[in-house]
């Protein structure tokens, strides 16, 4: 097998941090589950320093703001079932982003 294609496969079978995350700003808060935190947070980013984010509001105040008014947080984490062969945590996210809501909103914060 080539080096390429060595690589390649091995990035595939890497297991990233998966969870929950948000942006806070001020009493505000965008929030996303993703089997790939640090790329999802990374994308994040730089979809706000395009402008080009999806949520037009917290563009809106990326725009009127400084990057460093935002705080990005991993909020909870969630682990790789053991069986090898399972591919999709869809129910799991959403099941930790209806707690974290809740929890946010307990706290006085506001979705976006």
């Amino acid at each position: 097998m080539n080096r390429k294609k060595e690589l390649k496969e091995k990035y595939k079978s890497m297991k990233h941090d998966m969870g929950v995350y948000i942006v806070k700003f001020k009493n505000k808060y965008y929030m996303e589950g993703t089997q790939n935190i640090k790329g999802k947070i990374n994308g994040t980013k730089f979809k706000l320093k395009m402008g080009s984010h999806q949520n037009k509001k917290l563009q809106k105040d990326w725009n009127e703001n400084q990057e460093s008014d935002f705080q990005f947080e991993v909020i909870k984490k969630i682990e790789y079932d053991k069986d090898e062969n399972k591919k999709d945590y869809t129910e799991e996210l959403e099941i930790a982003k209806m707690i974290v809501k809740e929890n946010l909103e307990e706290k006085g914060l506001l979705p976006y």
